[in-house]
């Protein structure tokens, strides 16, 4: 989809469909209020009439206006005036192209960013109109033998009252980007196991590395058997397809900067090994690897905004099967920084490739890291699809990704890191078990993977609850892309600024 920002006024405007805002009893949006005087008080004579209240999510469709440019005016209920925020704005946008979705409409004209958003700016609105927008044509059926048709919509206007400053113009830009990597992070987690392998990983990498000039590494398992990567390869051993690490470097930044690096858990399916999971849902275990396709979204959006950054994506990708050779409870192994992992559940195995991969990151002599992973069903138990887990070993750390994320409406949640719990995870027989029992799964999980950073300050996201929704709308969602960029973006002006 193709989106431009100018001023230009909403009854002029040569558009299939010019959309406007109408608050609860019938009180017009400033750009609604200067078209209902050049349509001849149309708008105000349907509002008279009752046609349209105003109610929040409500649309109407109206058609053949005289006195105006548009084919089509779309009226977007606002809500009460006095209670209009920021969940009211993003409903509202989600109403508006549902809409135009139902229509022939090749392209349209929003007259909505100018709303006022309480403690929202600009930037912001913009941001979210344009995620919203693509979110609504994004489709899932591509692998079908006949894919419906694509949708109409290709163009969007964001119609300003005053000539769009810098920000304005940039904030399209990054918040395409952002769409651009939300959609590859959601074509890589829908797809099949059969099809999304750990070697359809790596090529999907060298691809992305080729198009956007990327340094592109892949680590076969002979090579992290030299590098002593045993905890990760435990993982692999019950499957017939070859365990990749992928490593993708993306050089924005001054020589010397040290880069972010992103860990995104790559498990391509999970079956639970021999511990195998129960059969209900097992197909959702493709979502496995939406770390990874989150860390792959985010490297195309940065690149595409040429961010002034160094940001290294590290992808640990496997499958996880039940096999002869397959790791059993029991089993201990030897990670890649030298401690032994009891594994009393095979399927706890992402914290088993995590490990490995975040010592593996230290070589890069990181600022930051962050993985992020479908780790525990326990943080879907205490935070829904609402929020993703985040543990920090630095508070500052923590409050950066909350802030983030808050910003661009992907949410998380700070949860505790506290040494009282990481007792759960002692072991008779080696240096740590890889689970913690039933108390605290998704806070014991975290602090198994602490034990791996201590020598960089590191975040952990859970996003088993936030990468993809079942039942009805089954799909991946494509977050923490949104997130893990406004993150990215903030410390690269952090530093920027910092050097001027």
């Amino acid at each position: 989809m193709e989106f431009s920002i100018k001023q230009s006024s909403p009854d002029k405007q040569h558009s299939a469909c010019v959309v406007l805002g109408v608050f609860e009893g019938g009180q017009l949006s400033a750009e609604a209020q200067a078209f209902d005087l050049s349509a001849e008080l149309q708008l105000s004579r349907l509002i008279a009439r009752g046609d349209m209240t105003g109610k929040a999510g409500s649309t109407l469709m109206l058609h053949t206006l005289t006195g105006v440019s548009a084919e089509r005016v779309l009226l977007a209920g606002l809500g009460k005036a006095e209670e209009f925020n920021a969940k009211q704005y993003i409903d509202v946008l989600r109403a508006s192209f549902a809409a135009l979705g139902k229509t022939n409409c090749k392209d349209a004209a929003l007259y909505l960013s100018g709303l006022a958003v309480k403690d929202q700016d600009e930037v912001w609105k913009i941001n979210q109109l344009i995620l919203i927008a693509e979110e609504s044509v994004y489709r899932t059926d591509a692998l079908k033998s006949k894919p419906a048709d694509k949708p109409a919509l290709r163009k969007i206007l964001i119609g300003c009252a005053k000539k769009p400053g810098n920000a304005a113009q940039n904030a399209v830009i990054s918040a395409r980007a952002i769409a651009n990597g939300m959609n590859l992070a959601k074509q890589l987690g829908n797809l099949p196991g059969n099809i999304c392998t750990p070697a359809y990983l790596a090529e999907q990498a060298e691809k992305l590395a080729k198009e956007h000039k990327l340094k592109v590494t892949i680590l076969e398992e002979k090579d992290m058997e030299k590098l002593g990567m045993h905890s990760l390869l435990s993982v692999t051993r019950g499957s017939r397809e070859p365990a990749k690490l992928i490593t993708l470097e993306y050089r924005g930044g001054d020589k010397k900067q040290k880069p972010v690096v992103l860990v995104g858990k790559g498990l391509t399916f999970d079956s639970g090994g021999i511990s195998l999971k129960p059969g209900a849902d097992m197909d959702e275990m493709k979502y496995d690897m939406c770390g990874a396709a989150s860390v792959f979204g985010t490297m195309l959006a940065i690149a595409e905004m040429s961010l002034k950054l160094n940001v290294v994506a590290v992808i640990p990708s496997s499958e996880n099967m039940p096999d002869g050779a397959a790791s059993k409870p029991g089993d201990i192994v030897t990670s890649m920084a030298g401690l032994t992992i009891e594994i009393l559940n095979t399927d706890a195995e992402g914290r088993l490739i995590l490990c490995d991969a975040l010592t593996y990151a230290a070589r890069f002599e990181p600022d930051t890291v962050i993985d992020i992973a479908t780790l525990t069903g326990a943080c879907v138990i205490a935070l829904g699809g609402v929020a993703s887990g985040l543990f920090s070993n630095q508070d500052t750390l923590a409050a950066e990704l909350i802030e983030a994320g808050a910003y661009v409406n992907d949410k998380a949640w700070h949860m505790p890191l506290w040494d009282e719990y990481q007792q759960q995870l002692d072991s008779n027989f080696a240096d740590m078990q890889n689970i913690g029992g039933r108390a605290a799964g998704s806070v014991t999980a975290a602090c198994f993977l602490s034990r791996f950073t201590k020598d960089y300050r590191w975040a952990h996201l859970d996003i088993a609850g936030t990468a993809w929704k079942s039942g009805k709308e089954k799909g991946s969602t494509g977050r923490p892309v949104p997130l893990l960029t406004q993150y990215l973006i903030n410390r690269a002006n952090e530093i920027n600024i910092a050097a001027v």
